[in-house]
Parts: structure tokens; C-alpha cells; sequence
């Protein structure tokens, strides 16, 4: 587990490890929830980077009659 400290401006500096580990880069955007006591941030990614990232997925699933 790494801790990190808040700064008097409360911000905090991701860990080298988790920044290598996850792919972030400068000026790269997170999102933030909340969950009662504790917080999570999201990688937001640009949707040209996901271009193809459902490519070879099952689409020949059976589907109700008013669904088609």
C-alpha cells in the first residue's frame, strides 16, 4: 500500500509506480467519485484512443422479437 501526503493546497502526488503502472501522463484528465469515506480516480480516455477496442466481440446473440 503507498501513502500519500495532502499539500497545504490539497493536492497529492501520484506515486511513480501507480503513474507507470496506469500509463499517466502530463495533462492527462481523471475523474474523481466519492464513495462515503473514501475517494477513487478514473482515467478519462480520449475516444480516439479507443478506437477498435471492441473489435472481435460476439454480436450474434439471440434477441427477443420486439427487440430486433
Amino acid at each position: 500500500m503507498v501513502t500519500v501526503t495532502v499539500s497545504p493546497k490539497f493536492q497529492v502526488v501520484i506515486p511513480k509506480a501507480v503513474r507507470q503502472r496506469l500509463g499517466i501522463r502530463p495533462g492527462q484528465k481523471l475523474q474523481i467519485l466519492q464513495f462515503s469515506d473514501r475517494i477513487e480516480f478514473l482515467l478519462l480516455q480520449n475516444i480516439k484512443d479507443m478506437r477498435g477496442f471492441l473489435k472481435g466481440i460476439k454480436t450474434d446473440i439471440r434477441r427477443e422479437k420486439n427487440r430486433i
